[in-house]
């Protein structure tokens, strides 16, 4: 009987970071006892870091301690629709399914998910806008030299010289909108990338801050 469960998410929220796929799959592989693996790949459509695998290939070499979550509301664009889905062995998902809640898929959400795989043309420039809005934004960090982690996903997290608190106050005041705390890292700010006319905007916003002395 399944006595613990490990849940994480790769790449990983808030940081944005990747764990190589170098230091999972030896653990998983080991098979702990009466573990079950729950890996959330919510950002894994965006990733290029040659070191990050999914864990679908564990599912395909026929282990049985793991379940791959996946979701639309990325890539896909889908964040409304609330379509996402589980994979892992038989078992496993049967044990899920005896014990999902009341609430169900949707036909239209189902419907549009299934159209979305199909539809490369967007996945490939969903991706490229993400990239671009990315490189405008680190690109912004560098010039003001502010310290960011590497991003695989959607957004970035960086650290402010004051609490989040006080900068989230001051990014509104400029009609932006940015993540909230993260304890312990009080310091730190998660913002989501938006299309790359939204996040030059957000580049010019921070560049008269930090010529104004208030970042």
């Amino acid at each position: 009987m399944l006595q613990s469960f490990l849940y994480f998410v790769n790449p990983n929220n808030p940081t944005s970071t990747v764990t190589p796929a170098s230091e999972i799959d030896p653990w998983v592989r080991s098979k702990p006892d009466n573990t079950l693996f729950i890996a959330d790949e919510a950002y894994a459509e965006y990733v290029s870091d040659p070191n990050f695998k999914s864990m679908a290939n564990l599912i395909q070499d026929g282990l049985d301690n793991v379940v791959l979550l996946k979701t639309f509301s990325k890539l896909y664009a889908m964040a409304g629709m609330r379509v996402g889905f589980a994979v892992g062995a038989p078992a496993i998902i049967k044990m899920m399914k005896d014990q999902v809640a009341g609430e169900k898929l949707n036909y239209p959400g189902v419907t549009a998910a299934l159209v979305s795989l199909d539809d490369e043309p967007f996945q490939e420039y969903s991706r490229a806008s993400n990239l671009e809005s990315r490189k405008i934004l680190a690109s912004c960090f560098d010039k003001l030299g502010v310290k960011y982690l590497p991003s695989s996903t959607n957004f970035m997290f960086f650290e402010l010289n004051e609490p989040i608190r006080a900068f989230q106050k001051k990014m509104a005041a400029r009609n932006i909108l940015v993540g909230r705390p993260f304890p312990p890292a009080m310091n730190w700010c998660r913002i989501s990338l938006g299309t790359p006319q939204e996040m030059a905007y957000v580049a010019n916003e921070l560049t008269k801050m930090r010529a104004e002395g208030v970042f």
